[in-house]
C-alpha cells in the first residue's frame, strides 16, 4: 500500500517510529524525512536524508510530510492538509 501511494505520488504523513514502515517499503530513496531520533540512523540506511529538528516540528518533501513526534502534531497535521490541498477557514 505505502509503495501504491509513493508511486502515484499521494499525499503520505509518518509521525515518531511510523518512518519505519516507509524504510521498510523502501520508499524513501533520496527523500528528506524526519522522525523519532532513534530512527534517523535507519532513515540513512534506506537512503534518506535525516533532518533533525525540534520535537514540535515537521519536514514535508514533496508528498511526504514527517514529524519526530507526538508534540508536532499541530504543525504536522497543518502541513499535511496543505499537501492534501485543504484551505480550513476559521471562525
Amino acid at each position: 500500500m505505502v509503495r501504491h501511494f509513493f508511486e502515484a505520488n499521494k499525499p503520505v504523513a509518518a509521525i515518531c517510529h511510523g518512518l519505519q514502515v516507509l524504510t521498510a517499503a523502501g520508499v524513501l530513496q533520496g527523500r528528506t524525512a524526519t522522525a523519532y531520533p532513534a530512527v534517523g540512523p535507519e532513515l540513512t540506511l534506506a537512503g534518506a536524508r535525516f533532518e533533525e529538528v525540534s520535537a514540535d516540528k515537521a519536514v514535508v518533501d514533496g508528498n511526504l510530510v514527517t514529524a519526530p513526534a507526538w508534540p508536532a502534531h499541530p504543525e504536522w497535521l497543518a502541513k499535511f492538509l496543505q499537501v492534501l490541498g485543504v484551505r480550513i477557514e476559521g471562525v
